[in-house]
């Protein structure tokens, strides 16, 4: 077969996404390839779809066992011939996987980088005839990247101990410019076909919301998504087991999943997901990478992860089908602190020298302000996101909480004013800065012991704004800061005064801020017309009935938006149902004349 037939007849795509074919192409021909493409943007396809028309095997360097079976699952439903090789698998099984690959039984097979290490691994593959070498998530690579993996860096002693080196292809969907050199240089990518599809997802909706009532925000955003499958992240265990809890208690199917679970609850946890026994997932970071679950329409950040890179990873699990998803981050200053804390205090990587961790340290400090910067920002949140990775954008997306926000300008500068010299009354006072907690609790007029302590209830400025709430403050300075008459030291998190602020304080200059008049408005599903949707439910029904009989996931039958094409264009034939999209030879053959009995009985129903 040649690629289109075998984009068409295994994955059931007519046509390439953005950037595909080029790096396909060029892997093919022989060339190494290095494609940045972003979550759900189907970076898979570049090595899956060559792995089927090379010779000999394809090995693809996966970082998280999850990644690997999700995918080797998937690739299993649509015909494929593929394995994995990681910890998980007993003695036996391991066994079964190398005589299978002496065989020539696989044509893809992943592997953890740690096990590129293992003398036996080693003397399997000199023996094997690997035409190309996929490394996913490659800025793992990279010290400069949010996720460095010191066993990354032996892929390339591994690479250079075959008998003969294979096509190598690099993979990633977050990387600034310097990672993508260091994924290059370390690699040695000799003269690689590069595809940089850029990191939009349209269809994902951004919004920030700052508040003090998480949990209050939190059920008003699940009341209108009882019936859709999404994903709450957390920063720490503990959050994850409340949150959870509490949406069990108001009825949710929710599952928990984090690293403190034993490896029997986790796996129960993601099936319960994967397969909608759950609506919806609680978890910590350890969860989500390389699972290709399609139809998540949601994901909420509970807290504010600690780099740009990790919270548009997460969020990218939403909408991978391409239907209409919404990501929400829900924002307090006090969760700076948290990420602050996890950074200083996370686990030592034991495979880094002192100097290594200090630089990672740093780095991710730096992540953790611009992260912040997203969070506090009132300009278009997508152009923010596009602008970090250094992709160009216009100046509004249209689909984001501050391009959909309903806002108004308002006159700001008496309270710029009393703020600003608050904070410079402090100083005065103490001889340095304070934190924007105390700064706001001074401003309000607080009776908390602490300012007392400080003597701050002495203040000329004290109790100015306590008809202001806090949320209000806070987003008051976050304006100031963001328009550089405030600063944030970054080592102890205290505010003081630029430069600028003279200009406010002194010279009367006048400050205005976007104040939302509404409540904020995440995108919803654009609605199928006339029964069109009635059909689409009846789909989802009976494609959850078939799931079941095969055990497998619903969305490894077909995915929401193969359902939705499939409803819009209501096949009667099987050569019209194979040109649904998404729709392959295999799954055509598996599931085309039931899926054509059930379009035919709702269209008898209906007359």
């Amino acid at each position: 077969m040649d690629k289109m037939t075998t984009l068409q007849r295994v994955f059931g795509y007519t046509q390439f996404r953005p950037g595909q074919e080029a790096l396909i192409d060029g892997v093919l021909a022989g060339r190494d390839v290095f494609g940045i493409m972003p979550t759900g943007g189907g970076k898979s396809m570049c090595y899956q779809l060559p792995a089927l028309l090379l010779p000999g095997i394809t090995l693809v360097v996966s970082p998280l066992i999850s990644l690997m079976r999700d995918q080797v699952m998937a690739l299993k439903a649509a015909g494929v011939p593929a394995a994995y090789i990681n910890s998980t698998l007993t003695g036996p099984q391991m066994q079964a996987v190398y005589r299978n690959l002496l065989a020539g039984k696989y044509k893809i097979v992943y592997v953890a980088s740690e096990r590129l290490d293992y003398p036996g691994f080693s003397a399997l593959a000199a023996k094997l005839n690997i035409s190309f070498l996929a490394v996913d998530e490659a800025h793992c690579i990279s010290q400069w990247g949010q996720d460095f993996r010191p066993s990354y860096l032996r892929i390339v002693n591994f690479v250079a101990g075959l008998p003969r080196r294979p096509v190598v292809g690099a993979f990633t969907a977050t990387a600034t410019e310097t990672v993508r050199q260091d994924v290059e240089r370390i690699l040695g990518l000799e003269d690689p076909v590069r595809a940089v599809t850029g990191f939009d997802r349209p269809n994902l909706f951004f919004d920030v919301i700052q508040t003090d009532e998480k949990d209050r925000e939190l059920r008003r955003l699940l009341a209108s998504r009882r019936d859709r499958s999404g994903i709450v992240y957390c920063s720490t265990r503990r959050k994850v087991e409340e949150v959870c809890q509490r949406l069990r208690d108001l009825g949710y199917a929710a599952a928990r999943y984090h690293a403190g679970l034993e490896e029997r609850e986790r796996t129960e946890s993601q099936e319960d997901f994967l397969y909608d026994r759950k609506t919806v997932m609680v978890a910590t970071n350890a969860f989500g990478m390389g699972i290709d679950k399609s139809n998540v329409s949601f994901v909420i950040h509970y807290n504010m992860p600690k780099s740009m890179e990790a919270y548009y990873q997460e969020a990218g699990r939403a909408g991978r089908d391409g239907s209409a998803a919404d990501c929400i981050l829900l924002f307090q200053s006090a969760d700076v602190q948290t990420a602050r804390f996890l950074i200083n205090n996370g686990g030592e990587n034991e495979d880094l020298t002192e100097e290594q961790r200090a630089q990672v340290r740093r780095q991710d400090l730096k992540r953790l302000d611009a992260m912040v910067g997203y969070c506090k920002t009132k300009t278009c949140l997508r152009g923010y996101i596009l602008e970090y990775f250094g992709q160009k954008h216009p100046e509004l997306c249209g689909n984001c909480g501050t391009c959909k926000g309903n806002f108004v300008e308002v006159d700001m500068t008496r309270e710029a004013q009393i703020i600003l010299s608050c904070v410079h009354r402090i100083h005065d006072k103490l001889g340095c800065g304070l934190g924007v907690n105390l700064v706001a609790s001074t401003l309000r007029g607080s009776k908390l012991k602490r300012i007392g302590e400080l003597g701050l209830d002495s203040l000329s400025t004290y109790g100015l704004l306590k008809d202001r709430s806090r949320t209000e403050l806070h987003a008051m300075i976050d304006h100031l800061e963001a328009e550089g008459y405030l600063r944030t030291e970054l080592e102890h998190q205290t505010l003081g005064l630029t430069t600028q602020a003279a200009e406010v304080l002194y010279r009367g200059k006048m400050v205005r801020r976007k104040v939302e008049v509404s409540d904020e408005n995440p995108q919803e599903e654009i609605p199928a017309t006339g029964d069109t949707a009635e059909l689409i439910d009846e789909l989802k029904l009976f494609r959850l009935e078939l799931a079941k009989k095969a055990g497998i996931p619903a969305y490894m039958v077909f995915s929401n938006s193969t359902l939705a094409d499939m409803a819009k264009k209501r096949p009667a034939t099987m050569s019209q149902f194979k040109k649904v999209t998404g729709v392959g030879e295999l799954k055509a053959s598996w599931y085309g004349t039931a899926f054509l009995k059930c379009i035919q009985r709702f269209e008898l129903e209906k007359k």
